[in-house]
């Protein structure tokens, strides 16, 4: 499997880490609707659409509040770069949330 956002940035919000008991666990690293998209263990490989994860030591809101600062962050562009004619666009992935 390809490297999770948690694995990247050693946040430490995935379940038992070392930050998981004081800002909680990383919607990210739970949430299982994105599970395998980009090759990523839930939405590990498509954090920037999930609302609640962490950026510059902040929990995050909607991807409407977020994604400017996601588009700058070395993570999501690692993504774009790796996952080339397979990067699988926002809207798109926003919907699958929606079900």
């Amino acid at each position: 499997m390809k490297q999770n956002c948690w694995e990247f940035k050693g946040c430490g919000r995935e379940p038992g880490g070392k930050k998981s008991e004081e800002l909680g666990v990383c919607p990210a690293t739970s949430d299982e609707r994105l599970d395998g998209v980009h090759g990523g263990k839930n939405a590990g490989r498509a954090c920037w659409v999930m609302a609640g994860t962490l950026c510059g030591g902040k929990v995050q809101g909607t991807f409407a509040n977020k994604y400017k600062n996601c588009e700058v962050c070395d993570f999501y562009k690692k993504i774009r770069e790796e996952e080339n004619g397979s990067y699988q666009l926002s809207i798109i992935l926003l919907s699958r949330l929606k079900k």
